[in-house]
C-alpha cells in the first residue's frame, strides 16, 4: 500500500528547526559580542545540586544518576549525598580561590534540606537557578499540563522563600522539556533557560507568552558525560576543556567574544582523586587575561545589552 502524498507535507518544514521559536542563524555571520573587561572568552561554571529520593519515579522517565539497585539503594543514595556534604565545597573552594562566581542549578528540595549549604553559596556571591523540585520531577511531553506547571512553580517559589531571591534561570532535569515548558517558564517570570544545546552563545527564544533567552549548556563537555558515561580520566577531561578554551580564543580573535559552559556534578568531580586536576585547570584558565568567569545572569545581562 502506498502512502498518501499528503503524509509528507508538513507546513513547518523549513531551513533550521521546524518551529517558530527562533530563526536560523549562522554562527560566523553574527554581530560580534564584546564581554566585560575586554575578555575574549567567558567560562560559565554551572554546578548541579541534586536531591535523589530513595525511590525513583520512572514517569515520564528516570533521571540520569538516579537509584539503580533494589530498594533501599543506600550505596547510590549516599554516593549522591556525598556531593552536598563534601564535593560541593571542594568545587566552590577551587572557584573562590581565583575569585570566580558560578551558577548553581539547585533542586528546591536541596534548599529545604540543607539551609546552611544555601547560606554558604549565597555568602560566596554565587547565583542559584532553579532545577526542578527533586530528581523525581522530570518533564516530558505527554505529562499533564498542571503537573508540569506545579513542578516549575513549586521549585521557583521554594527557592525564592529559602534564598530571598527568585531565580532568573532554569535548568530542566536531563535538559528535558515538553512542548509547553518554555511558555510555562515565561509565565513564571524566568528570564533564561539552559536546556537547548544547539549553539555556543545566547539567543532569543519566542513563546506564545513572550520571549525567554536560551543560554546553551554544552552536554558533551559535562563531567558526567566525560567521566561517568565515557569513562575517561579527569586528566582527559581537563585537557578537553583546555583545548576547547584554546580553540574558542582563536575564534574570538576574529569573530568576537565566545562562551564555554562548564557543567559540573559535585559527587562526580568533587572526589579527592579528581579535584587536584580540576583545581589546576581552574587556575590555568584564570591565569589567562583573555579569559573570565561569569554566572548565567552575568552572561544574560551582557548579551542583552548588545542584542
Amino acid at each position: 500500500m502506498s502512502l498518501d502524498p499528503a503524509y509528507l507535507d508538513y507546513p513547518m518544514r523549513r531551513r533550521g528547526m521546524d518551529h517558530d521559536h527562533y530563526p536560523y542563524s549562522k554562527f560566523p555571520d553574527r554581530k560580534p559580542i564584546q564581554w566585560p573587561e575586554g575578555r575574549k572568552l567567558l567560562i560559565w561554571p554551572l554546578i548541579s545540586l541534586e536531591y535523589f529520593p530513595m525511590v525513583p519515579n520512572d514517569q515520564p522517565f528516570r533521571a540520569p544518576g538516579h537509584m539503580q539497585t533494589a530498594y533501599p539503594d543506600y550505596r547510590h543514595y549516599t554516593a549522591r549525598e556525598y556531593g552536598t556534604r563534601v564535593g560541593i565545597y571542594r568545587l566552590l573552594d577551587s572557584f573562590e580561590a581565583v575569585g570566580a562566581k558560578v551558577s548553581i542549578a539547585c533542586n528546591s528540595a536541596i534548599a529545604e534540606r540543607y539551609p546552611p549549604l544555601i547560606e554558604d553559596i549565597l555568602a560566596g556571591g554565587h547565583e542559584i537557578i532553579a532545577h526542578a523540585t527533586d530528581m523525581n520531577a522530570t518533564i516530558a511531553s505527554g505529562m499533564p499540563d498542571d503537573v508540569e506547571k506545579a513542578i516549575i512553580t513549586q521549585s521557583l517559589d521554594t527557592l525564592e522563600r529559602m534564598t530571598g531571591r527568585r531565580p532568573r534561570g532554569w535548568l530542566s532535569i536531563a535538559r528535558s522539556q515538553s512542548f509547553a515548558t518554555p511558555r510555562h517558564l515565561v509565565d513564571s517570570g524566568v528570564e533564561y533557560m539552559c536546556d537547548w544545546v544547539n549553539d555556543e552563545l545566547p539567543y532569543r527564544f519566542s513563546t506564545a507568552s513572550g520571549d525567554i533567552v536560551n543560554i546553551p549548556l554544552n552536554h558533551e563537555l559535562s563531567d558526567r558525560q566525560i567521566l561517568n558515561v565515557q569513562q575517561q580520566s579527569v586528566d582527559s577531561y581537563a585537557q578537553q576543556i583546555a583545548d576547547a578554551a584554546d580553540w574558542l580564543l582563536t575564534e574570538a580573535a576574529s569573530h568576537g567574544g565566545r562562551m564555554l559552559p562548564m557543567h559540573l556534578t559535585p559527587y562526580i568531580m568533587g572526589l579527592p582523586y579528581r579535584i587536584d586536576a580540576f583545581d589546576s585547570l581552574v587556575r590555568r584558565l584564570a591565569g589567562n587575561q583573555a579569559i573570565g568567569f561569569a554566572t548565567g545572569s552575568d552572561i544574560l545581562d551582557s548579551w542583552k545589552a548588545q542584542a
